[in-house]
């Protein structure tokens, strides 16, 4: 559980060589040592990586177990190895994908890929994942959204779709958990510098991982269910809602 000051004693990362995974977790290592899950794609490249990470961060212990979004029916063991080693007061959902944006539309497989990867496995975890924290009492979930999914456009509708989704589903769950103590927060970032955005023109309001992190775990210290990083991103997009189709279509974004 948090301890009498906030700290967890416990995190677990799905998407473990996520790099905004990794910095909320050692965002939360600032406080003080705790056990870290990372539960990365089998014979993940980044993931020796992500543990020195961790370990350099103050992890007092730092464990690897394989996870394939794709392979849902095995979701149900990924997530009982999380907890064996005992109660996981943070669960980071930061696994995900964008492929090329134009492809995604006029490719069926890749269209699908982004949906069972982005949503469906989001939701397979997020199922799990509260079904364990009801069992122990308490948690956090904290779940990776986009700006991209409050109003999809026509530029990478297919990834802005599936994010759309996964936020719908996980604000709903921290409304269903809420009143047994367990609590979700939704980050709804806009562009941010980690090595999958390297390739692509810096948008206005790109922000590091690191801000990503500091908002997020301020956010989990205030109960918030979702926040938009950076803040501004807020009030940019209550006006974007309600801009008119045929207006909105014509918009350079």
């Amino acid at each position: 559980m948090f301890n009498a000051v906030g700290v967890p004693q416990s995190i677990l990362i799905l998407g473990g060589s996520s790099e905004i995974g990794l910095a909320i977790a050692s965002e939360f290592l600032t406080r003080g040592p705790m056990r870290v899950v990372l539960a990365t794609v089998p014979n993940d490249p980044a993931a020796a990586a992500a543990a020195e990470q961790m370990t350099a961060a103050g992890a007092s212990s730092v464990e690897q177990i394989d996870f394939d979004a794709l392979a849902t029916d095995t979701h149900r063991e990924v997530i009982d190895k999380a907890f064996e080693g005992g109660d996981i007061d943070v669960a980071i959902v930061a696994f995900g994908i964008q492929g090329d944006d134009e492809q995604a539309w006029q490719d069926q497989k890749l269209a699908v890929l982004e949906a069972e990867i982005n949503y469906t496995a989001a939701v397979s975890v997020g199922v799990l994942l509260g079904e364990k924290m009801r069992e122990q009492g308490h948690g956090q979930i904290i779940a990776m959204s986009s700006v991209a999914g409050e109003r999809v456009r026509r530029s990478n509708f297919v990834y802005g779709s599936t994010k759309a989704g996964l936020d719908g589903f996980y604000l709903g769950l921290g409304d269903a958990l809420r009143p047994e103590g367990i609590r979700v927060l939704v980050i709804r970032p806009g562009q941010v510098r980690t090595r999958l955005s390297a390739h692509v023109a810096e948008a206005p309001l790109t922000v590091n991982k690191e801000d990503v992190a500091r908002m997020a775990v301020a956010a989990v210290d205030k109960g918030k269910d979702v926040i938009w990083v950076p803040g501004p991103f807020r009030f940019i997009m209550m006006v974007l809602r309600h801009i008119p189709r045929p207006v909105f279509r014509k918009l350079p974004i």
